[in-house]
């Protein structure tokens, strides 16, 4: 039967003569799944990176009826797959109406559902649940108490009902009760206190539970996803043992592991406004020094690798990275613009609040460790389109860098500004000598409207490999020779060359 049909049913007879059979949540998460890998269909769209580790694994527990607790660092999309489960519930379920606890027309397990089905028998009247409502999620804190996630005694409803304490009327279901036939999920499980994840084991295992002396048999009908951070183990808590005994399939999850599949990511979830992206041309490149960021931020001597550094990294570096360029438009009057190295800088407070530093990174300080972070992602890249300047120096080898490198040693300089026009960005690199030549001779298929960005680039890179130096000013970056900038000091009255530490 399509849905319109099911729809129309009101009543339990309705409900049997249409043929309906009632299946347990796990049951149908298999069989619709089953049904959409026959089929060819994807059950996690957008989730890149994980097509032969964790989807799979995921497809597995699932085929297998288990309940799953996905392990992994923060910003690996735990709760997003979670969430993506619901794809695979029948779009509408029957549950006798006003029940709390979406109580199955044919095995009722609540007090009222049982109470009105003896009552009204085939006349029980019907009710249909989509698969967004058959959803629930918990945030475990430490305050998180047994009443919030089984249940606790109403007094409320005792005195208004007129019931006396021992009548099973005055329980009050707590979140888990009331997901029955559907998923629930809870987020950051170590972060639950013990003796609340005791109170998980027979839920997990027989269905009972129990509520101030009651004894309460409630065979739940749950598909139960638990997400988990491995640092939690040691930092807040940890899962007991018999509890995680009792969850069947426990993943691991992991960061993207190449550029490419975190661009993906990036491109999907950052908020890239419509006037910006119509505005604003991004190189591929300043899209894989988004993502060299937190590559480098995973390995970096000064971030704590068991707290992780999340893809929200890059996606809000990205989102910050546009607005760069668009600030700068809307301060120049001009319509259209293109990313620039240099703001790569105007990414640092996307930076500064995803990384967790250990102590020496502390002591040098956030922002000197993110400029470091940007520094690092540029040296990395520089060797994919150009030269490795050390190399050539190990195998003296003719330097394609002379030129230019000796222009900056006759006292040049070049100023890069955060808001400078067009015009005057482009005068700026074109006067350096032989760094369009260079350009052009290296990168082959260069598009017209990425010259700039790679003549920029390769001053940045040279600067990274110390054959130039860069000094961070107050309004932009100035390139000058390595040697003279070790014996000359800027003038303090000289505003645009309000110096900070070299990066």
């Amino acid at each position: 039967m399509n849905s319109n049909e099911l729809l129309r049913i009101r009543t339990m007879d309705e409900l049997k003569e249409s043929g309906y059979i009632t299946k347990p949540v796990k049951k149908e998460l298999r069989d619709n799944l089953i049904s959409r890998l026959k089929n060819g269909e994807k059950v996690f769209e957008g989730i890149w990176g994980y097509e032969d580790t964790v989807i799979p694994d995921m497809e597995r527990a699932i085929l297998s009826m288990h309940d799953i607790n996905l392990l992994g660092l923060r910003g690996q999309a735990k709760t997003r797959m979670a969430r993506m489960m619901i794809q695979l519930l029948d779009e509408y379920i029957p549950v006798i109406k006003g029940s709390e606890m979406n109580d199955d027309p044919f095995n009722p397990i609540s007090r009222y559902g049982r109470d009105i089905v003896d009552e009204k028998g085939g006349d029980t009247p019907i009710a249909w649940l989509h698969r967004e409502e058959r959803y629930a999620e918990k945030l475990a804190t430490p305050d998180v108490s047994i009443a919030d996630l089984i249940g606790d005694v109403d007094p409320i409803k005792a005195a208004t009902m007129k019931l006396p304490y021992s009548d099973e009327r005055v329980i009050h279901f707590g979140l888990i009760p009331r997901a029955n036939r559907g998923i629930f999920v809870i987020n950051e499980l170590p972060d639950l206190q013990a003796r609340i994840q005791v109170a998980l084991f027979n839920i997990l295992q027989e269905g009972d539970i129990q509520i101030r002396g009651f004894k309460v048999r409630l065979p739940l009908d749950l598909q139960f996803v638990f997400t988990a951070n491995p640092e939690d183990y040691t930092n807040r808590g940890s899962i007991v043992t018999p509890l995680k005994d009792r969850i069947d399939s426990q993943i691991i999850t992991h960061y993207p592991k190449d550029i490419a599949t975190s661009r993906k990511i990036t491109e999907q979830e950052a908020r890239i406004k419509e006037e910006q992206s119509s505005m604003i041309h991004i190189p591929d490149l300043a899209k894989d020094l988004i993502e060299q960021i937190a590559f480098e931020a995973r390995d970096s001597e000064y971030v704590d690798a068991k707290s992780g550094v999340s893809a929200r990294l890059t996606i809000s570096a990205m989102e910050n990275l546009m607005s760069a360029a668009e600030r700068r438009a809307l301060y120049s009057n001009s319509k259209n613009q293109t990313i620039r190295v240099s703001d790569m800088y105007g990414v640092i407070p996307s930076i500064t609040g995803k990384v967790e530093l250990v102590y020496e990174g502390e002591q040098e300080g956030p922002g000197i460790v993110a400029h470091n972070l940007v520094g690092k992602a540029i040296r990395k890249q520089f060797t994919l389109y150009f030269k490795d300047p050390e190399k050539l120096r190990k195998l003296k080898e003719e330097n394609p860098y002379k030129s230019i490198i000796e222009w900056f040693g006759d006292n040049h300089s070049v100023d890069i500004l955060y808001d400078q026009s067009p015009q005057e960005y482009a005068k700026a690199l074109k006067d350096v000598p032989g760094l369009e030549a260079l350009v052009k001779r290296e990168i082959r298929d260069l598009k017209e409207e990425d010259k700039l960005f790679m003549m920029e680039f390769a001053l940045h890179g040279l600067a990274e490999y110390s054959q130039l130096s860069k000094h961070q000013l107050s309004r932009g970056i100035q390139f000058k020779d390595l040697l003279s900038s070790m014996f000359t000091m800027p003038d303090p009255s000289d505003d645009d060359e309000d110096y900070d530490d070299d990066f």
